[in-house]
């Protein structure tokens, strides 16, 4: 719940009533146990019932950064094949690694992580608007551009 959703924290585990209880007397062998978690769970009740309104547009951003990733040179990605909010695209024609790429973004403040030696992550959210995947596009020209 804490990407797409935009859930400060959470997750979900879906399952038979048995598998449940299992899991939750592991989850308190492990720690996992949270007290107080009222407000947290709010947050996740909002995330749950109004976000998937808005779900669709980050997905359309994702496959406008997609779009735009495949203009730039160097950069290869199938934009056809961005069907949810990840979009992983390949550096290796630019001459610099996926590593590169990523740290020269990340002096940019833009969030880009390799996920191979030439493949990156990006992915789009509730906090992530047109405005900034324009900006990521921009940033990620600017790097894999430079000398």
């Amino acid at each position: 719940m804490s990407k797409g959703l935009g859930a400060p924290v959470g997750s979900m585990l879906l399952g038979s009533r048995e598998f449940i209880a299992k899991a939750h007397v592991t989850r308190k062998m492990l720690g996992g146990a949270m007290r107080q978690a009222g407000v947290l769970a709010a947050a996740g009740l909002i995330a749950l019932e109004e976000s998937p309104k808005i779900l669709r547009r980050d997905h359309e951003n994702a496959r406008f950064l997609a779009e735009g990733l495949a203009r730039v040179r160097g950069v290869s990605i199938e934009p056809a094949k961005v069907v949810t909010n990840i979009v992983i695209f390949d550096v290796q024609q630019t001459g610099k690694t996926a590593s590169e790429v990523s740290a020269a973004l990340a002096k940019k403040k833009i969030l880009a992580n390799p996920t191979e030696k030439y493949l990156i992550r990006m992915v789009t959210h509730y906090d992530v608007d047109r405005g900034a995947c324009e900006r990521a596009l921009r940033g990620v020209e600017e790097v894999v551009s430079a000398a």
